[in-house]
């Protein structure tokens, strides 16, 4: 039951095989670019400091004076 492979197919072989490796290569080179991209993006963020809220102006008070209950 030998059968024996055409020209025809070693010619679709060689096309798909080059097409494959084509492929391949460039969606290897598609996802370094996007991982060097992610990489560098986290690197080259500055460290996140905690911001303290804004402190309200200090008035001088006087010691016989209340503090007024209206504002």
């Amino acid at each position: 039951m030998g059968t024996s492979l055409t020209p025809e197919f070693w010619e679709r072989f060689a096309l798909l095989l080059i097409a494959a490796t084509a492929v391949t290569f460039v969606l290897a080179a598609l996802f370094d670019a996007l991982a060097l991209r992610r990489q560098l993006r986290h690197t080259h963020r500055p460290p996140i400091e905690p911001v303290a809220p804004p402190r309200a102006p200090h008035r001088p008070r006087n010691g016989n004076h209340r503090t007024s209950v209206h504002g």
